[in-house]
């Protein structure tokens, strides 16, 4: 018989804090195990007490990692109607609050064990890398493919620090070719990267595919299905969108008179956002972030989207799988959306202003199933497996070595010294405090601490010579 694939899934977030890498990564090993075929692990940070008052909204904490798995199994359960086939692991993580992200701490090529290690799959494989120190996600695993999600040159950019830009450009490079045998960016927005492809791997809730079918009923049958204007979701920093928006209107207000427009999310500049909304002639209000499928939002007609900062928008495809019409920016980060009909694109303010004006004052056409099945999450995972060639069941072991006749003159012999060197290199670097803070890591991440492992129920490093992450 076959031997069924392992796949394991690491990403960079978790439940509740909604962003993209948590919940598309959960989305992805629920749908890759759906049909049995398959053995997926999703792994996910823990935070300790006091990181998860930072991170988590609404005064969420858990005491205990089986109290957290069952709070994410009820929200996706809840979201796609059946019961998930997957395992969850966590690895120990803290919350860098000058990155506002989750870093990983130790070796967490170990949470997985060594029988158990066939396929892995790094989302955000550039977050995940950039300190790791330990076993080299190459040996311990048979295949390792990244998906990249988000854009940090970009936001590095917006800094205007160009020397920081041109620096971690590299950076990403180097140790994505260090430790990925394949890359999958999910938009050209991204940086191009060694051995990578374009293909968008993510799909919507299957919740917002079942309003658009409502909403596609109510039309049919001559309903009002959309009684509201224009709104915006998204988290309040002006890199998501905010700025682009504002000034958009700022500037067209007279050619947008009548424009009424909802904006909703929380976030680090959500005061500057609330005061510049005042300060423009037309009604734009400000509300506090909600659950984009929440009921409030059914109603709305066009979702404004100009940001540029995203390579894939989450909520465009919600905003489309529930039938409106987006109104976003030409860019790369867009290219997937050209395929639908309700998808309106614009060059400069004057066509913003045009392309908002008509889509306002017409009614989205209806998605067909065709068009439904490419926002699904089914077809992601389809799009998945062939992008990562994992769609003919097991894939043979990558060679990694060239034949021993030709070792001494193969390129690839030659390429193979060079990636051992510069994981060498890598590992070094990253092993000691010093270098690691040097470049921003977290201080005192080479390890988990004593909280962390009693926590997760690891063996406390002062026991174990520090391999505090090995089960």
């Amino acid at each position: 018989m076959t031997k069924k694939q392992q796949i394991a899934i690491y990403t960079t977030a978790s439940l509740p804090w909604m962003t993209g890498t948590a919940v598309n990564p959960l989305f992805r090993a629920c749908y890759l195990a759906k049909d049995g075929e398959r053995k997926v692990t999703l792994v996910i940070p823990w935070l300790s007490l006091k990181d998860q008052r930072l991170v988590y909204p609404d005064n969420i904490k858990f005491k205990s990692a089986l109290e957290h798995e069952a709070y994410v199994r009820k929200w996706l359960e809840d979201r796609t109607g059946f019961i998930s086939r997957f395992e969850i692991k966590f690895y120990p993580g803290r919350f860098s609050t000058d990155k506002r992200s989750i870093l990983p701490v130790g070796d967490i090529t170990e949470i997985i064990s060594d029988e158990e290690a066939d396929i892995a799959v790094l989302e955000e494989p550039e977050h995940l890398t950039w300190y790791h120190h330990g076993k080299r996600w190459k040996a311990k695993f048979r295949l390792v493919i990244g998906i990249v999600h988000t854009n940090y040159l970009e936001y590095v950019r917006r800094e205007k620090n160009a020397a920081q830009a041109f620096l971690l450009k590299h950076i990403n490079s180097w140790v994505i070719g260090i430790y990925c045998d394949k890359v999958i960016r999910l938009s050209a927005a991204t940086q191009d990267l060694p051995r990578s492809i374009i293909c968008n791997v993510h799909g919507v809730n299957p919740k917002f595919l079942e309003t658009g079918t409502k909403k596609k009923e109510e039309l049919e049958d001559g309903k009002p299905a959309f009684t509201k204007g224009a709104y915006y979701i998204g988290k309040m920093i002006w890199n998501k969108g905010y700025k682009e928006l504002l000034k958009l209107l700022k500037d067209h207000q007279k050619e947008l008179v009548g424009l009424e427009v909802d904006l909703y999310g929380n976030g680090e500049d959500s005061n500057e956002v609330k005061v510049a909304a005042k300060k423009l002639e037309l009604p734009v209000r400000v509300h506090p972030g909600r659950d984009h499928a929440d009921p409030l939002f059914h109603d709305y007609k066009v979702f404004l989207n100009p940001s540029t900062t995203d390579v894939v928008c989450t909520t465009t495809a919600e905003a489309l799988a529930m039938g409106k019409i987006v109104v976003c920016a030409n860019h790369p980060s867009n290219e997937f959306f050209k395929q639908f009909p309700n998808c309106r694109m614009y060059g400069d303010g004057e066509e913003f202003v045009a392309t908002t004006r008509k889509a306002l004052a017409e009614q989205p056409a209806p998605l067909t199933d065709s068009q439904r099945h490419e926002l699904s999450w089914e077809a992601a995972t389809e799009r998945f497996l062939k992008a990562a060639e994992l769609d003919q069941g097991t894939t043979p072991k990558l060679s990694r070595t060239s034949s021993k006749k030709f070792a001494s003159l193969s390129s690839s012999n030659v390429k193979k010294k060079l990636e051992d060197a510069s994981a060498y290199i890598h590992n070094a670097v990253s092993g000691t405090e010093f270098t690691r803070t040097a470049f921003g890591a977290i201080p005192g991440t080479l390890h988990p601490d004593d909280e962390l492992c009693k926590e997760l129920g690891l063996p406390s490093p002062t026991n174990s010579g520090a391999q505090c992450c090995r089960k």
